[in-house]
């Protein structure tokens, strides 16, 4: 695959942010977001949400930071370091969502830096990561500051009712994400088993694009939507436009899921180290 430009040694290089939660296995969240920003070449920077209790197994439980220490996590950052491209993840709880909507429009960078919502509602394995609660936050607070929402299938079911059975269904459901206020909705098509491919719906109100990559044959899966909606910020942060930022990420999470690795009992992750030996 085509990766991303690095900048030189010693020269600054593109900043990117990760809203979310800990996963203390590394597999998913801000440990995912980091590796790929690493392996891409951009500096990563954190606003650390919550702290979950996980590993390859499941979730066992997970602990929301103050809303002051989020908020001033990326007010910290965007006042000093300055930041390209951001992404979101488990966000936890609407009180969360909120505060990150209010600091994100009183830093100034609504329609100034552009914003990947991947809106993390439960683990692969099923354990809830957002408060029920939280799923109106979502619509009507963070969604309208997005560049780009990028829910899997269950995460659409729970945000729209819409539930994806096919490529009929999987646009109505991003035209409905669409109507909920971000620029542009992908709807994921990896859950959906009656494709041979994995078949992602891109959507900005006016056109439908459409990316597609053959199935891996593999358990270990754990942090993909982390990673793809990290690779897509950071092509984001380079300028890319948004059909070619997500046909990157695309690639690039389809690369690391064929680098995969068992880990544990449970679910191994995707891996950004296979950039390592490329």
């Amino acid at each position: 695959m085509n990766y991303l430009p690095l900048t030189p040694v010693g020269q600054t290089p593109l900043r990117v942010m990760t809203i979310a939660g800990s996963d203390s296995g590394g597999g998913a969240g801000i440990q995912a977001d980091l590796r790929t920003f690493a392996m891409l070449g951009l500096h990563g920077c954190v606003a650390m949400t919550a702290v979950t209790v996980q590993n390859s197994v499941g979730v066992k439980g997970f602990h929301e930071l103050p809303l002051d220490i989020v908020s001033d996590q990326i007010s910290a950052v965007t006042s000093d370091i300055g930041i390209n491209a951001a992404k979101t993840g488990m966000l936890a709880s609407s009180d969360i969502i909120s505060t990150i909507a209010e600091t994100w429009r009183a830093e100034d960078l609504a329609g100034n830096v552009p914003l990947v919502v991947d809106p993390v509602c439960a683990s692969m394995h099923g354990d809830p990561l957002l408060h029920p609660s939280a799923l109106d936050a979502l619509r009507t607070e963070l969604f309208p500051l997005a560049t780009l929402v990028t829910p899997n299938l269950d995460e659409v079911r729970l945000l729209t009712g819409i539930d994806v059975v096919d490529a009929e269904s999987q646009r109505d459901a991003a035209r409905a994400l669409h109507a909920l206020g971000p620029q542009w909705a992908l709807v994921k098509g990896g859950h959906l088993r009656s494709s041979s491919a994995s078949p992602d719906v891109l959507f900005d109100g006016s056109d439908f694009h459409e990316f597609a990559a053959p199935r891996v044959d593999t358990g270990n899966d754990h942090g993909a939507g982390d990673t793809l909606a990290a690779a897509t910020a950071c092509a984001l942060a380079h300028g890319f436009s948004v059909p070619e930022a997500v046909e990157f990420g695309k690639n690039w999470v389809t690369e690391c899921i064929r680098a995969s690795y068992p880990l544990g009992h449970g679910h191994g992750p995707v891996s950004a180290l296979f950039r390592l030996h490329s």
